[in-house]
């Protein structure tokens, strides 16, 4: 169950990202011809991935704790965070297309989008910065679930399996890595360094994708590691 809803997180991200790309634009996609369906289905594919990074994070945990209780109720607290943060920016989607709604009845009698019937009028003025501000929600929230939380969530899973050896020890090690780096990527993204949506972003971001889809994959095939027997008591 956990590999599996690995690999839906991961699907379910790239296609949530992909879907939403015309709404990115902001004061462009309110005011022009729009593509609300797509957008629509963007924030189904992303409710789809919260429900599956808490599931993640559920279905772990009774393995976890058995190890390490802090760090299994850590992970699951923090997948839960990460899936919180997702939501709010699936509700600034929604409220985009909301907007764009709005703006078109706004425009004129015969449908002609806002942009079109106010050129140069300034009308679309207030539908633009409102537009403009779902946007930065939506990649604010993207940019602390996806890459801060999701950082300190792989670090945490990473290093509680490398300590009770449930998957190989060089797994676990690509596990530390790729949490230190997709931390550390958001930081220079907060910071103004690079564009989070980037060649060095995405380079950043690789080695958790490769865990996850590894650690997935090893989860459908294998599973954990066989238990070491526990010490005799003294």
């Amino acid at each position: 169950m956990t590999g599996a809803l690995f690999l839906v997180t991961e699907v379910a991200a790239v296609a949530g990202l992909a879907l939403y790309r015309p709404a990115l634009d902001g004061a462009a996609y309110v005011t022009g011809a729009g593509a609300d369906h797509r957008v629509l289905l963007g924030a189904l594919c992303e409710v789809v991935l919260l429900i599956a990074v808490v599931g993640t994070g559920v279905s772990l945990f009774p393995v976890l704790r058995r190890r390490h209780e802090a760090l299994a109720l850590g992970y699951a607290c923090g997948r839960l965070l990460e899936a919180a943060v997702i939501a709010v920016g699936i509700v600034g989607m929604l409220a985009l297309v909301t907007l764009r709604g709005e703006a078109a009845a706004a425009g004129s009698g015969d449908g002609t989008p806002i942009g079109a019937a106010a050129a140069g009028s300034g009308d679309g003025a207030p539908f633009e910065a409102a537009a403009t501000a779902l946007t930065a929600v939506h990649d604010w929230t993207f940019l602390l679930g996806p890459n801060f939380v999701l950082g300190a969530n792989t670090l945490a899973l990473a290093y509680a399996m490398h300590r009770s050896r449930l998957v190989p020890r060089p797994l676990t090690r690509l596990g530390l890595v790729g949490g230190a780096a997709i931390c550390a990527s958001a930081v220079a993204v907060l910071f103004g360094a690079y564009p989070q949506v980037s060649v060095a972003g995405s380079v950043a971001a690789l080695p958790v994708f490769a865990w996850e889809v590894i650690l997935a994959v090893r989860l459908l095939t294998r599973g954990f590691e066989p238990a070491a027997p526990a010490p005799a008591p003294a």
